[in-house]
C-alpha cells in the first residue's frame, strides 16, 4: 500500500450516522431521524449550502472532550486502514464555541487522540484550525484567541464554508497575526468561486496551500503560477461531485490537473457526507481516469510534498513511494 498525506478532511465531517446515534443517546439530543439508515437517506445535496445545513446540524451531538476524542480517534483508525501516514486535519472550532461548547472541550479532545495518533495508529497528525467565511473575520480572531488560549499545538489555520458572497480578504489580518505566531496558512476557494478565489487567497491571505482549487483550470495563467510555484491543491474528487462542483466525475479536472504538472493531491473532504474515505477516492479517479501506478504514485509523491512536515520526514515517506 502506497503512503499517503490526507490534507484536507474535517473532522466533523467523519461523523458517521451510527456515531450522532450514540453520542445522541450519550448526550440526550433528540433527532428528527428515526435510524442511521434514515439519516443517511438524507445525504443528497443540490448544492454546497444544503450540505452544511445537515452538516452543522449533526454537529449538535459532539459535547464533551471525549466526545471530541472518539470522533478523531475513529477518523484515524479508518485512515490509516486507507494507507493514510500523516494527517492534517480541519476543525471548525467557531462552530462548536457558536453552540455552546467552551474551545477547551473540543480542542483537548481533538489534541488528545492527534497526540496518540502515531502510537496507536502508524499515523503522525497535526491541527489546522478552519474560520468560517461565512461569519465576520472578527468573529474569526475571536476565536483564534481562544484557541491560542487553550496550549493546545496548533500546525496552521485555514478558511472554509459557503465561498459565494464571503470573500477571502477580511481575514488577512488574521492570517497575517497566525503566520507572526509561526503556523502554515491554508483556504478553501475555486470549488464554488472561480479563478478569481482562488487568485485572492493567494495575493490577499498568502496561503501556502489551496484546498480544493479546481476552478484554476479555467485560467492558464493561474494554472502556470500555481505550477511554477509549486503551490498545492488538496482535489476532494467524490466531494466535487456530490456537491455537483462537476457533474460526474469523468468531468473532474484531475487528470488536467497533474497533466500540467500542478502539486494535485486526493482528500476525502468530509467522508462521512460524500461516500468515502481516501482509499475510496483514490480507486474511484483510478476506475473513472484509468490511471497507471505511476500516476498514483505521483499523486502519494504530491500529498507528502504538500504536507507540513519537516523536510527529513518527508524524504523518508517519499523514499516508500516507487519512482
Amino acid at each position: 500500500m502506497l503512503p499517503f498525506a490526507e490534507l484536507h478532511l474535517h473532522l466533523e465531517g467523519t461523523l458517521e450516522p451510527e456515531m450522532v446515534f450514540e453520542l445522541a443517546e450519550r448526550n440526550r439530543v433528540a433527532l428528527p431521524w428515526r435510524d442511521p439508515d434514515d439519516l443517511r437517506g438524507r445525504y443528497s445535496y443540490g448544492c454546497l449550502q444544503d450540505f452544511l445545513d445537515l452538516y452543522y446540524a449533526n454537529m449538535a451531538v459532539l459535547r464533551t472532550e471525549a466526545d471530541f476524542a472518539e470522533l478523531t480517534d475513529a477518523y484515524l483508525a479508518r485512515a490509516a486502514r486507507a494507507g493514510v501516514v500523516r494527517a492534517e486535519v480541519f476543525c471548525d472550532l467557531q462552530a462548536h464555541t457558536a453552540r455552546g461548547v467552551p474551545a477547551p472541550v473540543v480542542l483537548s479532545g481533538v489534541a488528545d487522540a492527534l497526540g496518540r495518533a502515531e502510537a496507536d495508529h502508524g499515523v503522525s497528525a497535526g491541527l489546522i484550525l478552519t474560520f468560517l467565511r461565512h461569519l465576520p473575520a472578527e468573529d474569526a480572531a475571536r476565536s483564534y484567541a481562544e484557541a491560542i488560549a487553550t496550549g493546545v499545538d496548533l500546525l496552521g489555520v485555514g478558511l472554509c464554508s459557503s465561498e459565494i458572497g464571503f470573500p477571502a480578504a477580511p481575514f488577512a489580518d488574521l492570517y497575517a497575526r497566525a503566520r507572526a505566531d509561526g503556523l502554515h496558512t491554508v483556504a478553501h476557494a475555486g470549488e464554488e468561486g472561480g479563478p478569481d478565489s482562488v487568485w485572492e487567497v493567494l495575493e490577499h491571505l498568502r496561503v501556502e496551500r489551496v484546498d480544493h482549487g479546481i476552478r484554476a483550470m479555467s485560467d492558464p495563467g493561474l494554472v502556470r503560477h500555481l505550477a511554477e510555484r509549486r503551490i498545492p491543491l488538496t482535489v476532494c474528487p467524490l466531494s466535487n461531485v456530490r456537491l455537483r462542483a462537476v457533474g460526474e466525475l469523468s468531468a473532474h479536472p484531475l487528470p488536467a490537473m497533474l497533466d500540467a504538472g500542478l502539486v494535485a493531491c486526493v482528500n476525502s473532504d468530509d467522508p462521512a457526507y460524500f461516500g468515502g474515505y481516501l482509499d475510496d477516492n483514490i480507486a474511484a479517479v483510478t476506475d473513472a481516469f484509468g490511471l497507471t501506478p505511476d500516476q498514483v504514485a505521483t499523486l502519494a509523491r504530491n500529498s507528502i510534498e504538500a504536507s507540513f512536515l519537516p523536510a527529513a520526514d518527508k524524504q523518508r515517506l517519499l523514499s516508500a513511494v516507487p519512482a
